[in-house]
């Protein structure tokens, strides 16, 4: 396959996914309502009450918004994306169409990552973005992050999004189900996985728990989703290690999977 044809297939799916209105406007709602109540709330607490409340922005709030985004909402707006691309054409029964028209089945799967890849990162932009004019908006006098802690900022947000929106990718099209890979998911990210990081007596197995790897990254302190301390290779590691599993996985399903 040529790269014009792979550059033209990865289009469509990307055009695909943005004209799926409920994956699109759910998944900015999950990645910009919490910061909006966030940093809504904390303004009001702070104008009500300043000695007790600090300001809604600045080094503070950066640090709360930051986890907010890219630790908690923005994945789970990566694992909407992530599904759908992976899983939406078995769910519209259009994949049929698109083996009878003689394209490689790897293929297919193959162009569905980078458009999936492409609206995550717009959706977690558009997020950083709100979580900057937040930042610095209510800051209210204090301290402000540098320049350099808000490009690591955005980086770890495209990071830890990026990879759950890949896995989830891989992960539905293996489960060939949106529903089933949604729950899985969800379930995984919410309660399976702070919890199994929280669990001291599995001792160093921790760190095969994507979300451990990927927090390893973040440029501020994660709070109780990151309870293993990791070095940097192993932390690559073992996001590679997922990212080629569930990879691999999906491209599996799709070229053995009845049409």
């Amino acid at each position: 396959m040529s790269a014009a044809i792979a550059l033209r297939m990865t289009g469509a799916d990307f055009l695909k996914l943005r004209k799926k209105p409920g994956t699109v406007i759910w998944a900015l709602v999950l990645a910009l309502a919490p910061l909006l109540i966030y940093f809504i709330v904390r303004a009001a607490q702070h104008a009500s009450n300043p000695a007790e409340h600090g300001p809604a922005g600045g080094v503070g709030g950066y640090v709360d918004a930051l986890r907010i985004l890219a630790a908690f909402f923005g994945p789970l707006a990566a694992i909407m994306v992530g599904v759908e691309a992976g899983a939406g054409d078995v769910a519209s029964g259009v994949f049929r169409d698109l083996v009878v028209t003689g394209r490689s089945r790897v293929a297919l799967f193959a162009t569905r990552v980078p458009a999936a890849l492409a609206l995550t990162w717009i959706i977690a932009a558009v997020g950083y973005a709100l979580l900057t004019i937040g930042t610095f908006a209510f800051a209210s006098g204090s301290p402000t992050p540098s320049a350099a802690t808000m490009f690591n900022g955005l980086g770890f947000t495209l990071l830890s999004t990026g990879v759950i929106a890949a896995v989830a990718v891989g992960f539905a099209a293996l489960t060939a189900s949106r529903p089933a890979a949604l729950t899985v998911l969800i379930g995984w990210h919410l309660v399976a996985s702070p919890l199994l990081g929280s669990i001291s007596s599995l001792g160093s197995s921790r760190k095969l728990i994507l979300d451990q790897a990927i927090n390893h990254f973040s440029p501020v302190h994660i709070g109780d989703r990151a309870n293993v301390v990791m070095s940097q290779g192993t932390a690559v590691i073992v996001v590679i290690g997922w990212l080629l599993v569930f990879l691999l996985l999906g491209a599996w399903r799709t070229r053995t999977m009845d049409a």
